[in-house]
């Protein structure tokens, strides 16, 4: 009975907090995905340019910054894919 009590007291999230919240989680994971591609160009550019770099890491950095970007980009593709499904529905 205390868990139901705990549930019907906690505070409701209203639409727009959870829209801030969720642009928020949105803003940091392009964040994320931008501060990947940067560290693999800046590794490139060092490897190009004849420093002391490791191939390993270079080639690391190159590929979580491509399956980051490949998934960034099919959650996109979904989440337009969903708007344009809703967009059809009738009301």
């Amino acid at each position: 009975m205390a868990d139901l009590q705990e549930v019907t007291n906690t505070k409701k999230t209203t639409p727009f907090e959870a829209q801030q919240s969720f642009g928020a989680a949105l803003k940091e994971s392009i964040n994320q995905v931008n501060e990947a591609q940067l560290y693999s160009d800046s590794l490139t550019n060092k490897m190009a340019n004849g420093e002391n770099v490791d191939l390993h890491s270079v080639m690391i950095a190159s590929q979580k910054a491509s399956i980051s970007l490949s998934a960034t980009l099919e959650i996109r593709n979904k989440v337009v894919e969903a708007y344009q499904e809703i967009m059809r529905m009738n009301i």
